[in-house]
């Protein structure tokens, strides 16, 4: 890592639930604590754990149709709600930062590059979590669901986290593990670097990356050999 190049003017966006973090454990307790709530017994851990990524509304709706007991539109907001005011209490209790996430975002930073979490998590969430586990320094801005016209994988998410950061979209790297992050940075013509241990129904390896890691350590080095292929091209 000590390595890179010179990246002034890079802008690297950053999912956040199973690229930066794993938040399962949380997550999953806290929909389980909701669907308690409701009278529902828990829902397994590795079913849940691949609900995550589309946002609390998407997860407590999948959540409570798997357990038997659909959302209506009446029911949903206060749900949502309850979930969200759950989670928040426990955003950081058993949630970590994947192994070399913080020496791989010093490292970017050293060498100037601008970063930017964009992730469905609505944003005050993103920012509790971040600051729980001191990780808030190391961006330039966090870009919820909240905070953008439509979510991933809708390109103007990740546009609109790029222009919080004065980015250039041309020089900008979506790093994710699931669909909704290809999809956004294809949408908006942005290569996508993916890792292999995050949150994703369909394998890694189908969900159309450029370039996949095992390993949050490799991230700046693989971002580097991202750069030279869409410069070259």
């Amino acid at each position: 890592m000590h390595d890179l190049p010179d990246l002034t003017g890079v802008t690297i966006a950053f999912d956040l639930d199973g690229t930066l973090v794993e938040t399962a454990p949380d997550l999953v307790g806290a929909l389980n604590d909701t669907l308690a709530e409701a009278g529902h017994p828990p829902l397994p851990f590795d079913q849940v754990r691949l609900m995550v990524g589309r946002g609390a509304k998407a997860l407590l709706e999948r959540g409570f149709t798997a357990a038997g007991d659909p959302l209506d539109q009446a029911r949903t907001p206060p749900m949502v709600q309850r979930f969200i005011a759950v989670y928040l209490a426990r955003i950081a209790r058993e949630s970590r930062p994947y192994p070399g996430v913080v020496e791989a975002l010093e490292a970017l930073k050293a060498r100037g590059a601008k970063l930017v979490v964009c992730t469905n998590k609505l944003t005050g969430l993103s920012v509790a979590l971040l600051d729980a586990l001191d990780l808030t320094k190391w961006f330039d801005a966090v870009v919820g669901a909240d905070l953008s016209p439509a979510p991933k994988p809708d390109a103007r998410h990740l546009i609109a986290a790029v222009d919080a950061v004065g980015g250039d979209l041309r020089r900008t790297i979506m790093v994710g593990d699931s669909a909704t992050d290809v999809g956004a940075a294809k949408a908006a013509g942005a290569p996508c670097l993916l890792v292999s241990f995050g949150y994703t129904e369909t394998a890694v390896q189908d969900l159309g990356g450029d370039l996949i890691v095992d390993d949050f350590a490799e991230v700046p080095a693989a971002c580097v050999t991202l750069l030279a292929i869409s410069s070259a091209g």
